[in-house]
């Protein structure tokens, strides 16, 4: 069966250290004096891995199993650049390579999709590299009343254009993809609102709310993009990244209790990511710079939850970064033939199977 992915990436380079904490390793602490989590404060997840406590609301989903944390995620030569690094994990390139092409976008390359309302993915947030691509028909849309605004705006330039045929060409592109829209909206306007509401969380929460509706909807997507911001912990992370954690927890809780309620939880699979993780000793402003292999956590109801690969070591620290055990590519792979049924190994040989559903 087809489902939509749900990306949500984690802008600024989330601590995976503090994310998912190796609470028995003595060496943890010995890292991080002042910013590491105490045991006490540690959701136990096995003899050696926990969560951060903020990270409770996910509990619900880990002990029903469609829950997935795969650990140590990242890649060969790690670019410590926001840019550069999240350019690498939006085009699945390798990091001595520059491709333009968002990797959902290469997924479908040569593959016939259907026809449905017009959209293959949504950008609920500013970043659409992953969905950059002739493969796919993407329409970003974080603000649906200003983009509607100015899809009549468009309709109106077309009528106005004349003998201009580079501009009636370029128009009638931009009108095919607005008029979509505009039917995408008709079906939000007769959808109801989620059941828990993501009004305490800000912009994340709108993005959400619209994810929801268009998931509820059963409207044909590929997938769609959400952002969450803040992760960029250089300084006084502690009580940051805890109100971060808190309302990733809370907003991933509520979405699949709102999308159980609509019956279509089996028909979505989450992913989150970020750009890098962070290093492994603190820094001496109680943060942590720019880093390299961090956890990431897949959700689902078709989703065969636990703890995928191995945690990094943290007796081996090359330049002071954990080394990854799994590259992300893989994670993609399994995706791409989970929800949508292609086979893509995006450039790395055999990439190992990961049993994530």
């Amino acid at each position: 069966m087809s489902r939509v992915l749900l990306l949500v990436e984690l802008r600024g380079g989330n601590d995976g250290l503090n994310t998912v904490i190796p609470f028995s390793d003595r060496r943890y602490g010995q890292l991080r004096p002042k910013i590491g989590v105490a045991r006490e404060r540690v959701i136990q997840l096995n003899e050696q891995i926990g969560l951060h406590e903020k990270l409770e609301p996910l509990m619900e989903a880990w002990k029903a199993g469609d829950l997935a944390i795969v650990q140590g995620v990242g890649y060969p030569r790690p670019n410590r650049s926001h840019f550069r690094s999240i350019e690498i994990w939006d085009t699945a390139s390798a990091s001595t390579e520059t491709l333009n092409e968002g990797w959902i976008a290469r997924s479908f390359e040569k593959v016939a999709l259907p026809a449905g309302v017009g959209v293959d993915c949504i950008v609920a947030d500013t970043n659409a590299l992953p969905a950059a691509g002739p493969a796919l028909r993407t329409v970003v849309m974080p603000d649906v009343d200003k983009f509607l605004g100015q899809a009549r705006m468009v309709r109106t330039a077309a009528a106005d254009s004349g003998r201009n045929d580079a501009l009636e060409h370029i128009l009638s592109v931009a009108h095919e993809v607005t008029s979509a829209a505009a039917g995408l909206r008709a079906i939000l306007d007769k959808s109801p609102p989620p059941g828990i509401g993501y009004g305490h969380l800000g912009g994340f929460g709108t993005q959400l709310d619209l994810a929801t509706r268009l998931v509820a909807a059963k409207v044909p997507l590929v997938a769609v993009k959400l952002a969450m911001t803040g992760f960029d912990t250089h300084n006084a992370q502690p009580p940051m990244h805890e109100k971060l954690l808190d309302q990733l927890a809370k907003a991933l809780g509520a979405l699949r209790r709102n999308l159980m309620a609509a019956n279509v939880w089996k028909e979505v699979v989450v992913m989150t990511y970020s750009e890098f993780g962070r290093r492994a000793r603190e820094n001496a402003n109680n943060g942590t710079d720019h880093g390299t292999a961090a956890p990431l956590f897949v959700m689902g109801g078709g989703v065969k939850g636990g703890l995928h690969g191995a945690y990094p070591s943290l007796a081996e620290l090359p330049d002071g970064d954990l080394s990854f055990t799994v590259d992300f590519r893989s994670v993609y792979s399994a995706l791409a033939s989970e929800c949508w049924g292609v086979q893509r190994d995006y450039g790395v040989r055999q990439p190992p199977r990961l049993a994530l559903f």
